[in-house]
């Protein structure tokens, strides 16, 4: 594997079901995905989008091909494996997921703290941190309800970007945003890229952002059928 690339797959196929009703949903996928570079995989629903996200993501176990991410191998890995992994990952719904009982700040506290055990002083330090880099310093103690949809989703990113994660993963981010906000969203996982190596691979179907990508995925029917590079 090239240690410039942060995922590495060859031949990745994936089936739901079983017996008679299994059904192949993936086919032969081969992605290599530089370090720091932001790829938006885009295709109709039911084409694979969010299975691709799921298996790269350490969220769904790998049944068959060579899918290796920082260096380790997927197929095959146990749990235990999968979970180490995942706390060196960000994620970003379309839907923000924050706990409305809790401020912006807490919410992000909790991203630090599933991820290892680490003092409370700490933990809002770096809290404080992610939350300037999206530019809300100043709602750090505001409830979810006191604050706007971009917000929200900023908090989100905030959240998955606590850890200093070597990979984000992004479901659909952008799609409940105005165009103004998601712009905000892309460039700021855009600027990690280039400043801390942070790759992203981000699902969507928002066509406002995809000047931005270095580099569009198109998949139907479990195939990746276009690869668009970017200057």
């Amino acid at each position: 594997m090239d240690r410039n690339m942060i995922v590495d797959t060859r031949n990745m196929n994936h089936w739901f079901g079983t017996g008679e009703a299994r059904k192949q949903v993936l086919f032969d996928i081969n992605l290599a995905l530089p370090r720091g570079s932001f790829t938006v995989l885009m295709g109709p629903s039911g084409s694979g989008k969010t299975t691709v996200l799921t298996l790269l993501g350490c969220l769904r176990a790998v049944q068959d091909g060579t899918v290796k991410l920082t260096g380790h191998e997927l197929h095959g890995a146990s749990e235990a494996e999968l979970t180490r992994l995942r706390q060196r990952l960000g994620f970003i719904f379309q839907s923000h997921n924050l706990h409305e009982s809790l401020t912006a700040m807490q919410n992000v506290v909790m991203g630090v703290q599933v991820r290892a055990r680490v003092p409370d002083d700490l933990a809002r330090k770096a809290a404080a941190v992610a939350l300037g880099l999206v530019g809300l310093s100043d709602r750090m103690d505001y409830l979810p309800a006191n604050l706007s949809g971009g917000q929200k989703q900023r908090v989100a990113v905030a959240r998955a970007l606590v850890g200093n994660p070597d990979m984000v993963f992004a479901d659909e981010p952008t799609a409940a945003l105005d165009k103004d906000s998601a712009a905000d969203v892309v460039d700021l996982l855009k600027r990690l890229g280039a400043e801390r190596g942070t790759t992203t691979l981000l699902v969507t179907h928002d066509n406002r952002i995809l000047d931005r990508a270095d580099r569009i995925l198109t998949l139907e029917d479990g195939k990746i059928v276009t690869v668009q590079e970017h200057a």
